[in-house]
């Protein structure tokens, strides 16, 4: 499978195409900054370097061609409310026009676990902006041609991968969730067509990942 990954130097994503690579996947890792390059090459994935802040939805269709599938795990990584709407709605969106552009149908979001409208924080929470951005592009995907998965881990750490979540956590309780077993939930949805046309929440848990996302 040919995939490309989007915020290709974030952690989840080094994990990701670390597996993805490691398997025999051909896996390209888009980044921002061309310092990265190594980083990328030491996970066995390729290197393009891509502004996608700033990318139209017709660069980046140019720069998905020939891929399958297209994984999204960039975010803004906090800042101003203004990059954050811009990085995670806006270029998110336009990743997903691109995709469409290019005829590709595989897209697997990297969302979060409490990304609905039930659970948005007031609108004066420094953490509005980035709830409000990602609620916003996960519903411009759900409305999509896309044969989308949308995962929903809690809080990431940086814990080694068990390979085991919980598929329907309590929200008032511990919800971390490492990112090794994220970037292991990619390569399952990436495996598993159930999981298309589903949002899987989930936590480090005690059952395993392929059952997790297989059961969506």
């Amino acid at each position: 499978m040919k995939v490309t990954i989007i915020g290709g130097h974030g952690k989840v994503a080094l994990l990701a195409a670390a597996e993805l690579a490691k398997r025999g996947d051909t896996v390209t890792s888009v980044i921002r900054n061309p310092d990265h390059v190594a980083e990328i090459a030491a996970t066995g994935a390729t290197a393009l370097v891509l502004d996608i802040e700033n990318a139209s939805a017709a660069e980046m269709a140019e720069a998905f061609k020939g891929a399958d599938a297209i994984v999204w795990s960039a975010g803004a990584g906090g800042g101003s409310p203004e990059r954050t709407y811009a990085v995670d709605r806006d270029a998110a969106i336009r990743s997903m026009i691109a995709a469409e552009l290019a005829g590709i149908a595989r897209y697997v979001m990297v969302s979060f676990l409490t990304a609905s409208t039930e659970h948005l924080v007031p609108l004066d929470d420094p953490f509005y902006p980035y709830m409000a951005a990602k609620i916003a592009a996960d519903e411009h995907l759900r409305a999509s041609t896309l044969d989308y998965t949308i995962l929903g881990p809690g809080v990431l750490t940086l814990d080694g991968p068990t390979g085991l979540l919980d598929p329907a956590p309590d929200l008032a309780s511990d919800t971390l969730t490492s990112r090794s077993n994220t970037a292991l939930a990619i390569v399952a949805a990436l495996d598993q067509p159930a999981s298309i046309g589903k949002t899987i929440n989930f936590t480090d848990g005690t059952v395993p990942v392929a059952e997790v996302v297989a059961g969506a």
